[in-house]
Parts: C-alpha cells; sequence; structure tokens
C-alpha cells in the first residue's frame, strides 16, 4: 500500500497576474511533490486561487466587473501556470468554490460550539493590500513597509472575534514537541518568540454592507467572513473535508509551503485554528524567502513585476525552474536578474547539461550500447537535500556529477579510441548520464524525460541541442 503525501501551496489573491515571487513557491512545492511521486507515495498536491475580501471587491468594483466574473478571469492566469510551469498538481482550489463556502462555514460552526467566536465592537488599523489588522510597531511612518503606496485604513465596527489568545499554550506545547514543524529553524524560532510575547484575539468577520464580497457568516446575514479565516480553511476543503472522512484521514496532516510573509498566519493563526476544530494541526510548514528583480523589490510602480509565463515562452520551462531552484536559496531571499538567467542558462545548461549530453550521444552513434537496468532510486545526496528542502544544494551535487562526466570525456578521449575501449568508456559515459537526469527528474522533468528516454534506446544517436545558446 502507497503511502499518502499531502502538499499545498498558499493560495495567491487573484487581484493581479501571476509573479516570479509565487513562481517559485509553486516550483518549490512542484518539486517536493515529484520528489514523494518517485519514493512510490501517492501524492496529494493542492494549489488555487484566494478570491474573497476587500481587496479584490474594490479590483472588480474599479474594473467595473461582477466580482465572480473578475475572479474567474484572474483565476484562470494562475490556471494557466500549470503548463507553463510543467506543474505536477493534481487539485485547483477556489475559494469561490461552492463545497469550500460550507466547508468553511462548518468549520466556523465547530468553532463557535467550541466557545472561541464572539461579537464585539473594536476600531483597528487596516492595510488592505495585506488583508490584515496593524498595530503602531508595525508601521513606518503611518504606512504598512509591504504596501507603502496604499493608505491605512481606520475601521471601527461590531465584529466577530476568533479567541486566539486562548490558544497560547497549546501553540507553545505544540512547537516545542514538534521542533521540526516550522523550516527552517529561524522561521520556528521566530513564530515561538511571537506566540511566546502573547496573543490577541483578531477579528474573523466583516459587515456584509461594507464588503459583500465574502463567505456568509452561519445565522447571520449582515456578516461575512474576513478573507484570511475564510481562505486558510481551503487546506481541508480540498480534502473534502468534512465529509470526505475517508480521504481527509488518508492525507492529513500534509505539508504547507509558505512565503515569509505568510509565517503568522500558516503556523500560528492557523494551527490555532484546527485546534479550535478539534482537527489536527499541519505536519509541517516551510517558508521561504521573497525575491528581488536586479536588488529591488518586486513593485508596480517600479515596473519590474517578472511574469513567469513571459520568461518561459521567452526561455523555456526548464531554464525557469533551473534558475528558481538553483539560484535563490531554499529557505532565504535572493535576486532574479534577467541578465543572470542568460548567463546560467549558458554555462550550466548549454554548455554543462546540454553539451555534455550532445558529446555522449555523438559519440555512441560509432558503437552499439547495451543499456542495463536504469537506475530506480534517488542518489542519497539528493535525498538528503530533498528532506531538507535544500533545492540549490541538491542541484549544485547534481551539476558537480556532470563537471565530473565531462573531465572524463576530455581525459578518455573516447573519439581516439575504438572497439571494445571506446564500448566500454562510453557505457560508463551513458551510466552516469542516465543517473544525472534520472536525479533531475523532480527539478526539470521535461529535460530529465528527454535524456532519459534518448539513452534507453537500443541505438542512441545524435541529439539535438538541448539548450541552444543564447547570444
Amino acid at each position: 500500500m502507497n503511502n499518502k503525501f499531502y502538499i499545498t501551496t498558499t493560495l495567491p489573491y487573484v487581484n493581479a497576474e501571476p509573479h516570479i515571487g509565487f513562481a517559485l513557491e509553486i516550483i518549490q512545492a512542484d518539486t517536493v511533490a515529484r520528489y514523494h511521486a518517485l519514493l512510490g507515495d501517492e501524492v496529494f498536491f493542492n494549489f488555487g486561487t484566494d478570491e474573497h475580501g476587500l481587496k479584490i471587491y474594490r479590483k472588480a468594483t474599479e474594473a467595473g466587473k461582477d466580482p465572480q466574473a473578475y475572479c474567474d478571469e484572474y483565476a484562470a492566469k494562475f490556471s494557466d501556470l500549470k503548463t507553463a510551469l510543467n506543474l505536477s498538481y493534481n487539485n485547483f482550489i477556489r475559494t469561490t468554490d461552492p463545497h469550500h463556502v460550507e466547508a468553511a462555514q462548518t468549520f466556523w460552526k465547530r468553532c463557535l460550539a467550541n466557545d472561541d467566536i464572539y461579537k464585539k465592537e473594536y476600531k483597528i488599523k487596516y492595510c488592505v493590500g495585506c488583508e490584515l489588522e496593524k498595530t503602531d510597531s508595525e508601521l513606518v511612518d503611518g504606512k504598512c513597509p509591504l504596501h507603502p503606496n496604499g493608505e491605512i485604513e481606520v475601521y471601527e465596527e461590531e465584529n466577530y472575534f476568533f479567541k486566539f489568545s486562548k490558544y497560547q499554550k497549546q501553540l507553545l506545547d505544540f512547537y516545542s514537541k514538534n521542533p521540526q514543524f516550522t523550516v527552517p529553524e529561524s522561521r520556528y524560532n521566530e513564530i515561538k518568540a511571537f506566540v511566546e510575547g502573547g496573543l490577541e484575539d483578531f477579528s474573523i468577520s466583516r459587515l456584509k454592507s461594507k464588503l459583500p464580497w465574502g463567505v456568509p457568516v452561519p445565522d447571520d446575514p449582515k456578516h461575512v467572513m474576513y478573507v484570511w479565516f475564510d481562505a486558510l480553511i481551503n487546506y481541508i476543503s480540498a480534502l473534502g473535508w468534512p465529509e470526505n472522512e475517508e480521504k481527509f484521514n488518508a492525507f492529513w496532516p500534509g505539508l504547507q509551503v509558505a512565503g515569509k510573509d505568510n509565517l503568522r498566519q500558516q503556523t500560528a493563526i492557523w494551527q490555532a485554528m484546527l485546534l479550535s476544530a478539534k482537527i489536527s494541526n499541519s505536519k509541517q510548514v516551510f517558508i521561504h524567502g521573497f525575491i528581488t528583480v536586479d536588488g529591488q523589490k518586486i513593485s508596480k510602480s517600479l515596473g519590474n513585476v517578472v511574469n513567469p509565463i513571459e520568461l518561459v515562452n521567452k526561455y523555456g520551462t526548464d531554464p525557469v525552474r533551473y534558475y528558481l531552484l538553483s539560484q535563490i536559496p531554499s529557505t532565504g531571499d535572493g535576486d532574479f536578474s534577467e541578465v543572470r538567467l542568460k548567463e546560467v542558462y549558458n554555462s550550466d545548461l548549454a554548455n554543462g547539461l546540454g553539451n555534455l549530453v550532445s558529446r555522449v550521444a555523438k559519440l555512441c552513434e560509432r558503437v552499439s550500447i547495451k543499456n542495463e537496468e536504469l537506475p530506480n532510486t534517488l542518489d542519497p545526496k539528493i535525498l538528503e537535500y530533498l528532506e531538507a528542502y535544500e533545492f540549490n544544494r541538491a542541484l549544485e551535487h547534481i551539476w558537480s556529477e556532470i563537471k565530473e562526466a565531462d573531465k572524463e570525456v576530455n581525459e578518455n578521449k573516447p573519439w581516439e579510441q575504438s572497439g571494445e575501449n571506446l564500448s566500454q568508456t562510453l557505457k560508463v559515459l551513458v551510466e552516469k548520464i542516465q543517473h544525472i537526469a534520472f536525479n533531475l527528474q523532480p527539478f526539470l522533468p521535461e529535460t530529465s524525460d528527454k535524456i532519459l528516454k534518448h539513452f534507453t534506446s537500443n541505438k542512441i544517436k545524435a541529439i539535438p541541442p538541448l539548450f541552444p545558446r543564447i547570444n
């Protein structure tokens, strides 16, 4: 019986087109999903779109569109990432899906029954860009540091609140028992310190008269759910919760992948909500960093937003995957530069992997290579790095093997050999290329598939360049 493995990304808001920062998250998640599939696990990989909230309602209104029609249009753009980035996700959830709406309402009722939801008047400072309340200490010159071009809005109204403060001890106990819950360790320490500092109850509803675009609060038509409360529930509604108990229990708890700006929501707020609803906590949350573009923060006002689909159309899927997985530190911040992408493309892909494959394939035309059984397990080093989400180190290891194979070609000079010597030299090189290609499967699936198919044929012939050089 196969092990069940569940992985989910966060859900991007549909208020803008996909950008390179989210491409990093979904490609990292896809690499982990493919890795587990190679291990023989039955993988459920969830991705989708977050479609409620004030930000989206305002964007739809500005565009003169019905909110649902607006969401449909943008959800399709995120769905297009599947083909563009060669993603293996097998579930695309939208928070406007009727099943998700019903699941969110059931979850609300559970928290209410556990005496964790109450109503009160309150006044807050709110960043629409983050869809989050902000304290004075989080603001810089009265602005949200993540959305400095937006105005902080002040709300004063009666809302429903979630008893976040009630779960401080339970969360700290959970962290203590599960020191690998948040990866990397620096983020684990950060969220632990945040919870130790004390928790405040937070608003989980909005007045429908001010924000008609949201999941209706059960038994109170005047309120809709706060977007974060509704959206987080997708991680379990995607598994058929609450009615499909068999599927849910088979896959939950799972791994969540999120950016560092999502740390509190994923590793504290969501976990407290799960405790309230009497549902097991997430298995693990992997937190990645941010991407800058040419050293600057991604910003519409700077005009440096990079669309991953346009990038793929220009350079190809696997070169984009390779850059993001090899050049961005797995758990830290990194920079995207098109100039650097071209350099990496030519040095690592065209001159490195592509050149090795072309040279050996051409030499193989001279002899018949008897293929032995293909490798069927990943290199132990790759296993080690992928378990720690160290994608860049895994690729460094593979590229060290590419360089070693290239060195063997240059030292053995098979073009000067013939007969049995040539056959033996090429047999060793072919096996090394098969090994490299097998280990590349989670990272560059299209390229690895081409190499494996070519180097397992009965007669290996010359192969067209995998990565034609970019001038």
